[in-house]
């Protein structure tokens, strides 16, 4: 059996593949209360127009919920919200001036901005997609109203269900306003036990992954205060200073925690059940208790109880420690990434949504000019990289959409009034927050919802036409997407894993190269703060694991993609696994010279940051190279030997530096 499903394609398995996650009941509580009761106030008022309108914001609005404090959620669904209104501005503007054949010109443009603009994060990625999908929608739907009156109803429908998310939450963990800050430093902690219970076994790579995870969510949350404390022109409170000492001591606590990590050995579980000790005391605010009893068995052992006894310290403490002195040097700033909206991977992006997205609509123009919408809106999603692969985004779709006409058309017919798609709508934002797991079950979600809209705006007929149009969608985005230029992985992928390379290096170059300051800070008298010296190398160990994570993502999703047997592609994977390789066991390594070890020499250390440097360059597109710098000889296909065999060298570097 384990023979045949290895023997399956990546890119035939993954539209099978289904995330396990928690079920967010207050998601679902806030999508029952949004698109069906919008729609059916519409309804009643005798005024469908304003209820559809709202009830899509609402439902844009709704993909955006995910968990997270409340200022992650007013990021997270805001952007996109003025995004989405932007764009129905835009399109109804469109559709006012009767532009006819001009829209496929105008909706290319916007689809490339929208396009270009996703490659800058994860955010501005879904703004950019709900902005063109409202466009279109505007564009389309034949609905009465202002452009600027539609654009208002849509963006009150977003701000309708942010509403609703700061009144529906989960239960809170005690600390009042920071209760949402607090859970997700107490998620670190518990991310932290799970990956010291899967020490020594196959779990614990995936478990170290997701305490990476879990650390960006804690540090996005508590960025994000600390914005809104400036943006308000107010200092920060204790408790906000408190909770950033923690936060600050549990990731001194995972890099102690990466050396044991990195042994590969069993560990006892009274080890991992001092980090959930922690992470109960931020829900509670109660003591943490007793911890477990230190261990000197080892350095990495040594420096991990340091670090708990240190966080015990951070969470014994009711004042905030004073700041540091403004002579101290703060630690390194993260450099800029090469994805920027005008490189290769957003042009490359760009050009293939406004490709799609004029097609399709030239298409449906000729096919049904009175309902033409439905076929460039299918294609906006399913052009998004970033939703999983081409062909596992394309079989999901159709069949979520398939499905999704069925169950409306069933409603239909055993339904009656006015009243049933108004039930149906609720009954699709009941299931979106759900949806998340499948890209089939979000988009049969999602159809639902909008069948509900096209029929209150007076298209009953319009549900056996989307099978249709979703069928050319699909045929579209197949033949652009396989495009050889457009999807090139080493242009779309290798600038991601180019970047996560370069931190890996500077992480390296940091932990091994004799430096001035790390130098000060161990002599004695030294004018260097050793607590500087720390945080900077946290700083690069935490931005070396965050273009990491962001470089895997990618990777996975291009391993996962239909490619023709004779171009297989680089294998990504192998290099963000051993770049990863490379971070943990330099952390390995940082925390045994911390404890006394002997410190590489200069020419080792530099032979090592230099075959990283060195992939780096050949996986570096030649419109990236810095200004000045000779141009790699650059090969069609990396050798991936060569980080494997820095992982090697750093493997022996730890005994080496693990020796007195």
């Amino acid at each position: 059996m384990l023979r045949h499903r290895r023997a399956v394609p990546a890119w035939l398995a993954h539209p099978f593949q289904w995330q396990r996650l928690p079920v967010p009941w207050a998601a679902v509580a806030r999508g029952t209360l949004c698109a069906g009761p919008l729609l059916a106030a519409g309804i009643a008022a005798g005024h469908p127009a304003p209820g559809v309108l709202t009830a899509l914001g609402s439902m844009l609005a709704g993909v955006n919920d995910r968990p997270g404090t409340r200022r992650t959620g007013i990021v997270h669904i805001g952007l996109p919200a003025l995004a989405s209104a932007l764009g129905m501005l835009m399109g109804a503007s469109l559709r006012a001036a009767d532009a006819g054949w001009w829209v496929v010109p105008a909706l290319s443009a916007v689809g490339f901005v929208s396009g270009a603009g996703s490659v800058a994060g994860p955010v501005r990625s879904t703004a950019g997609m709900q902005m063109l999908a409202a466009t279109v929608l505007g564009a389309g739907m034949p609905l009465p109203g202002a452009p600027w009156a539609k654009a208002l109803y849509v963006l009150a429908g977003c701000l309708w269900l942010l509403l609703l998310r700061l009144v529906l939450r989960s239960p809170r963990p005690a600390g009042g306003p920071l209760s949402g800050e607090r859970a997700a430093v107490a998620t670190v902690f518990d991310a932290l036990a799970d990956a010291l219970a899967a020490a020594g076994g196959p779990g614990a790579e995936p478990a170290r992954r997701r305490l990476t995870a879990a650390l960006d969510r804690a540090d996005e949350a508590l960025r994000l205060r600390r914005l809104t404390s400036r943006l308000l022109g107010r200092p920060a409170r204790p408790e906000e200073l408190l909770l950033a000492e923690r936060f600050v001591a549990a990731t001194a606590l995972c890099e102690a925690s990466v050396a044991l990590l990195w042994e590969a050995r069993p560990l006892p579980p009274r080890v991992a059940e001092s980090p959930r000790r922690f992470a109960e005391a931020l829900r509670t605010g109660r003591p943490p208790g007793r911890l477990a009893a230190p261990d000197r068995s080892s350095a990495a052992r040594g420096a991990f109880d340091h670090a708990l006894l240190d966080t015990a310290v951070a969470f014994d403490r009711e004042r905030p420690v004073p700041p540091p002195a403004a002579g101290t040097p703060a630690p390194p700033e993260r450099a800029a990434g090469p994805r920027g909206a005008l490189g290769p991977a957003g042009r490359d992006y760009g050009l293939r949504v406004a490709l799609c997205i004029g097609t399709s609509a030239a298409v449906a123009l000729l096919l049904r000019a009175d309902h033409w919408y439905w076929l460039p809106a299918t294609v906006t999603f399913l052009v998004k990289p970033d939703l999983g692969p081409l062909f596992s985004r394309t079989v999901n779709r159709f069949a979520g959409t398939a499905a999704g006409v069925l169950v409306f058309a069933a409603a239909g017919a055993l339904l009656s009034g006015s009243w049933w798609p108004a039930l149906v709508a609720g009954a699709g934002g009941a299931l979106l927050p759900f949806a998340t797991r499948h890209f089939a079950l979000q988009t049969g979600a999602i159809t639902l919802m909008v069948l509900s809209f096209v029929y209150v705006g007076g298209a009953p007929q319009a549900a056996p036409e989307r099978i249709v149009d979703t069928s050319l969608a699909c045929g579209i985005v197949l033949v652009v997407g396989h495009l050889p230029h457009l999807t090139d992985p080493r242009r779309r992928v290798g600038p991601r894993v180019t970047e996560a390379l370069r931190s890996t290096e500077r992480f390296l170059r940091y932990v091994l190269e004799p430096r001035p300051a790390a130098d000060a800070a161990t002599a004695p008298g030294g004018a260097a703060d050793p607590a500087a010296v720390a945080a900077g190398r946290l700083a690069l160990r935490r931005a070396a694991y965050r273009t990491l994570a962001q470089a895997r993502g990618a990777a996975e999703t291009a391993a996962a993609e239909f490619r023709p047997a004779r171009d297989p592609g680089p294998d990504w994977l192998t290099v963000v696994t051993a770049a990863e390789r490379i971070v943990d066991a330099a952390t390995a390594c940082a925390v045994r010279l911390d404890h006394g070890a002997r410190r590489p020499g200069p020419t080792e250390a530099e032979r090592l940051c230099q075959a990283l440097s060195a992939m780096a360059d050949a996986l570096e597109a030649p419109g990236h190279r810095p200004p000045g710098t000779p141009p790699p000889e650059l090969r069609p296909v990396p050798d991936c030997a060569t980080l494997t065999d820095v992982a090697a060298e750093l493997e022996r570097l730890r005994g080496y530096a693990g020796a007195r």
